[in-house]
């Protein structure tokens, strides 16, 4: 009797063959229709946006929000993943305010990862647009609504979200892993050097304790109080609650859904998002049947930002340095050659009139601090120069902070570690008891042994703790002749020690409390120049533009740009991007036509 079922080879390759063929053609056509359009438009780049009256400005917070700009293609999914930097954000916010075509802004978090004190930043840049008479209503929706989506999303005077979306409001937390008894299991030992007296340089603990010291313990639990203040208080003057009756809440764990949260008067209500987008109708005063004019938030303030730098950089200006990520002596944060050559460009710049270094980093190496910390003190000889500290200047941003004329600090900036530490593991016994390796040795003189593979012996030690409190030293030096304390005063402050930039303030570690508009806002006035410009510069990209138009076409919010995008380009994009989500086999129509 024969079988006259398929094989599942025999339905199976012919289908993965037809898909990858129609895939590959797809692309084929694709790009070169892209090339033949992006040589056609020669030099493109965002051109001004044709907005129409009553458009509602969409801010959906996604990703990481930082300091910095930036965008990567992702060749696999063909998209470009773009990050808004808070620059463009915060300057987008102040246009749109001005903006007579704009009505309001409609705001989406989306569970960004930010720091506390970049998410207070928006929050008061969300304040001040409010200020012109504008608008700005939150959604919150989605699995899991986060402390800080609620925490940015209060600012705004009408707060919805979905029915039934979890929000645990518990309060602040913070958990620290410790590789102790790992490291002894695997017979790995690590030797730590802290500078004298660097109790509080808590981040070596891990290797050699269990648990948090006392002044571990100490430094993190003042630090969520503080921060937790911060919150508090601006959700309470926000929301017009009490800061005991959100005390309570928190306490009793009262709120863990948006429709409890709604009941405490933490939002206005809960509705679905069709019902939002009706409101959304009604507040700039459109028929109900009329299609909301909404516009991308990010495009608008990154041809904003984009237009705005095109000018200033026309003008005398000051200059803002971003210099965000780990300090070390390469590589693409803040690297010693990276920073030496904005430095040197703005110092060198007789269109530069000032500057501000806006610092966004935990710290990292002790020698790249020191480079740069001399370049930023040659700057300030030249020019006028202002430190903004984002949610982190700690140990090393700190320090290359010191020879500013005014430091500004976000009141939940985490801030000052004036401390140095050293980690020496050794893994002898590791290699020998786990893996059977061992080793000999052959030297010609008394130190030649120094080694990943045994543990220094007493003298040598002594040598290493002599490096780091020679370091610690100038550290103290650093910070006591740039701040103008007493040595004395700084050890008292220092120690290791972070502080919230509020604390920082009171101790006299920074100048002003305030955000990077504060901070800019104060130079301006100084030196009596209004345009600001953004290092490192970013360059228009044709290509990158041409790929965010498409997908905004796809999300359906159209740019309104002048530049429109050709629907036989938007037709091959849509079909490659349908043909990336085919899974297993298909039954589908194997053509598509088009009604002229």
């Amino acid at each position: 009797m024969s079988d006259n079922r398929l094989s599942f080879g025999k339905l199976f390759w012919p289908s993965f063959l037809a898909v990858f063929v129609a895939g590959l053609v797809g692309m084929v056509f694709f790009f070169l229709v892209l090339g033949g359009i992006i040589g056609s438009f020669g030099d493109f780049g965002p051109e001004p946006l044709a907005l129409q009256n009553k458009t509602v400005l969409h801010l959906k917070l996604s990703g990481t929000v930082q300091d910095e700009s930036a965008e990567s293609f992702d060749p696999t999914a063909f998209r470009l993943d773009r990050t808004m930097g808070l620059p463009e954000i915060l300057v987008g916010l102040q246009e749109a305010a001005q903006d007579a075509k704009i009505k309001g802004i409609f705001l989406e978090m989306k569970s960004p990862s930010m720091g506390m004190a970049t998410a207070e930043e928006l929050r008061t840049a969300l304040l001040d647009f409010q200020k012109s008479g504008k608008f700005v209503i939150a959604y919150l929706t989605g699995e899991q609504i986060s402390q800080l989506d609620y925490y940015v999303s209060s600012a705004c005077k009408e707060v919805y979200g979905m029915h039934g979306a979890s929000f645990v409001w518990s309060g602040l937390h913070a958990e620290s892993y410790f590789f102790k008894n790992l490291l002894d299991e695997l017979q790995i030992g690590v030797m730590v050097v802290r500078g004298k007296e660097n109790d509080f340089k808590s981040a070596v603990e891990p290797f050699y304790r269990s648990e948090m010291s006392d002044s571990s313990r100490l430094q993190m639990q003042v630090l969520l109080q503080d921060l937790w203040k911060q919150n508090r208080n601006d959700i309470s003057a926000s929301r017009q609650l009490d800061t005991s009756t959100i005390d309570s809440l928190v306490n009793a764990l009262a709120v863990r859904n948006l429709d409890q949260a709604a009941a405490q008067k933490l939002l206005n209500k809960t509705m679905y998002r069709g019902e939002v987008l009706t409101l959304l109708k009604k507040k700039v005063g459109i028929d109900e049947n009329t299609p909301l004019r909404m516009q991308t938030f990010a495009k608008y303030a990154r041809d904003t930002f984009h237009d705005n730098q095109l000018l200033a950089r026309q003008e005398r200006h000051i200059a803002v340095i971003l210099a965000e990520g780990d300090v070390a002596t390469e590589g693409d944060q803040i690297s010693t050659e990276r920073m030496t050559k904005m430095l040197r460009q703005v110092r060198d710049n007789d269109d530069v009139k000032a500057v501000i270094l806006r610092i966004n980093s935990p710290g990292g190496s002790a020698l790249a601090s020191e480079e740069i910390w001399k370049e930023v003190a040659l700057t300030a000889a030249k020019k006028t120069l202002y430190v903004s500290m984002g949610d982190y200047a700690a140990s090393g941003g700190y320090y290359i902070a010191m020879p500013a004329l005014q430091i500004f600090a976000n009141p939940m900036t985490i801030t000052g570690s004036i401390g140095v530490f050293g980690v020496v593991p050794y893994a002898g016994d590791f290699l020998k008891n786990k893996l059977g390796v061992t080793t000999d040795e052959a030297r010609t003189h008394r130190y030649g042994t120094l080694s990943l593979t045994q543990r220094l012996n007493a003298e040598e030690l002594n040598f290493m703790q002599l490096e780091v409190d020679a370091i610690y030293n100038q550290f103290l030096k650093r910070v006591s002749e740039g701040r103008k304390l007493t040595k004395k005063r700084v050890q008292q402050v220092a120690r290791g020690r972070v502080w919230t930039g509020k604390n920082a303030q009171q101790r006299g570690l920074v100048d002003e409390l305030g955000g990077l508009n504060a901070t800019v806002q104060a130079l301006q006035k100084k030196v009596g120049v209004k345009e600001v410009v953004y290092y490192p510069q970013k360059e228009d990209d044709t290509f990158s533009n041409i790929l965010a138009l498409l997908d905004e076409e796809l999300e359906g919010e159209k740019s309104h740009s002048k530049v429109q995008i050709p629907e036989d380009l938007l037709l091959y994009y849509q079909k490659y991007a349908q043909i990336k989500k085919m899974k297993g086999l298909q039954m589908r129509l194997p053509f598509s036509f088009r009604i002229y």
